[in-house]
């Protein structure tokens, strides 16, 4: 019998001396259970308050000044001085309209002028002229009012005729009607020279009119060279040909500005909170791997981009549904070799906003 039972003894035994061993697996289970989402929840919960420091995107674009070139005045193009994707500087000739037709404008406008200032030297004189034949006229008046009266008392004494009387006195009236005359002539002239007879030739309005009308002329003529208005690279430049037609404000070519480059970054309204302009920010381009720029936020968008798109959204109706907006951020890149940049190149920008979401929150 005691053969038979000690099997069953030993494992009595051995089951008893497990028990602990479970036990202790069992709460070692339990304490991981319970501490590890403790502790991933600290974790993330000091992650999140220690992050919100860099607001970051990659719904950025490099951007530059586009300037579309056209010609004020109209014309065959007789002269192309630029290629595509060509560099300029600020002042270099583009291309030339034909001047033919506006150096006749300029010569016909100095031919106005000529005869603009001809004309009111010629009513100076007249004026002096007119002033002379009055001075004549009053003296000529008094003479004939002077025998007038010698002559009516010789009448009255019978020395004299009446018919010489009558003959006097429509000579006083002749005198008369010529001083009139010299007066109405010198008002006339007067009038013609604006009512100051002593100024001079190039201040008259026919001649001031002459004078912007030859600027004028000039200035359309000036103009069939078509000049840079600053450093840049030229493109699309394939409606420049010789020979092409040029109208008046039709855009040739476009220049894209060198001198300046910044970065738009769209972001979302829920992280502008934070965002000031004078801000530092780092700039990468997914052109130049490696590379990054120091920058600075100069400004935030007025208005989101919908706001300035041709057909904005229409949200007074039933269908509608709410979506986190984006405003551009303007970044100025500051450094001062940014050659290598193009305008539309993806950028991604991180802008360092000081502060972390602890010291929001416990300031």
């Amino acid at each position: 019998m005691n053969v038979h039972n000690k099997p069953a003894d030993l494992d009595e035994t051995s089951q008893d001396a497990a028990k602990p061993a479970r036990r202790r697996l069992l709460s070692m289970r339990t304490l991981l259970m319970v501490s590890l989402p403790l502790v991933l929840a600290i974790g993330g919960g000091a992650y999140w308050l220690a992050s919100g420091r860099y607001i970051e995107t990659e719904n950025a674009y490099v951007e530059q000044a586009k300037i579309l070139i056209s010609s004020d005045v109209s014309g065959r193009i007789v002269e192309v001085d630029v290629g595509e994707n060509q560099f300029v500087h600020k002042g270099d000739t583009l291309f030339r309209i034909d001047p033919e037709p506006y150096r006749i404008a300029v010569a016909s406008a100095e031919a106005t002028l000529a005869q603009a200032r001809l004309k009111v030297e010629q009513l100076k004189i007249s004026y002096l002229t007119a002033k002379a034949k009055l001075a004549a006229a009053e003296e000529t008046l008094d003479i004939r009012k002077r025998g007038l009266k010698r002559n009516d008392d010789l009448t009255d004494r019978g020395y004299s005729s009446q018919a010489n009387l009558d003959q006097l006195r429509l000579s006083y009236q002749t005198a008369q009607e010529a001083v009139m005359l010299a007066r109405q002539e010198i008002d006339a002239t007067k009038a013609a020279l604006s009512g100051r007879p002593a100024m001079s030739v190039d201040s008259h309005p026919e001649v001031r009119s002459a004078l912007a009308k030859l600027d004028d002329a000039r200035l359309d003529l000036q103009r069939t060279t078509i000049k840079a208005p600053a450093d840049g690279v030229v493109s699309q430049t394939e409606k420049l040909n010789v020979g092409q037609y040029a109208g008046s404000g039709s855009a040739m070519l476009t220049l894209v500005e060198t001198g300046q480059v910044w970065v738009e970054a769209n972001l979302k309204e829920t992280k502008l909170s934070g965002i000031r302009p004078g801000q530092h920010a780092e700039v990468t381009v997914d052109a130049l791997p490696g590379v990054s720029f120091s920058a600075q936020v100069e400004s935030i968008g007025a208005g989101t981009g919908s706001e300035f798109s041709l057909i904005p959204a229409q949200n007074a109706t039933g269908n509608w549904v709410k979506v986190v907006q984006r405003l551009p951020v303007r970044v100025k890149i500051d450094a001062t070799d940014t050659s290598a940049l193009r305008t539309g190149m993806s950028a991604f920008v991180s802008i360092d906003t000081g502060k972390a979401r602890w010291q929001e929150y416990f300031e």
